[in-house]
């Protein structure tokens, strides 16, 4: 009997991250209230961070709001970013970094196997790194699976790969 099998993920595409922060980089340029001001948006790909550099609190907060709204957009989950506290720059300025976290870290695959043999479907779920493999005899209980995570609300986003 065959055995199929899926992938449980969570990546970003850092290329869409890449197109977002130019797309805010522009808007921040052509908005009014950020006229003068030494406000800036940078990607470190390596590093998988993004710095936000902002005059103030108030500009800080819009600079935020520039790339969350830019990051949705192109399809990027907000769950994947962790911002960190500002902290004061050169100057009087503000800095505040954004980490890109991508991978499932072991209690998040933990508490997702946990879930997954909770539903009392004939599937089996093993950790591998950072993804979880789910297979199973049935291509109906692993779509049950893949439906029941899309429903929850969980910390990290989730997306499903080498469905076979």
């Amino acid at each position: 009997m065959a055995n199929f099998s899926f992938d449980i993920v969570s990546e970003v595409d850092l290329q869409e991250v890449d197109n977002a922060v130019n797309q805010a980089v522009k808007e921040l340029s052509q908005r009014y209230d950020f006229k003068g001001s030494k406000s800036s948006i940078a990607f470190d790909r390596k590093e998988k961070k993004i710095t936000l550099i902002a005059d103030d609190d108030f500009k800080l907060r819009s600079l935020t709001d520039i790339l969350a709204t830019r990051l949705a957009k192109r399809g990027v989950s907000l769950k994947s970013l962790k911002f960190n506290e500002p902290e004061k720059a050169f100057e009087g300025y503000l800095r505040q970094a954004v980490e890109i976290c991508m991978g499932i870290d072991r209690e998040r695959a933990k508490e997702l196997t946990g879930i997954i043999k909770g539903l009392g479907l004939k599937v089996q779920a093993q950790i591998e790194g950072e993804k979880i493999k789910v297979s199973s005899a049935k291509k109906d209980e692993l779509q049950a699976v893949i439906v029941h995570l899309k429903g929850l609300d969980f910390p990290i986003p989730l997306s499903f790969c080498n469905y076979r």
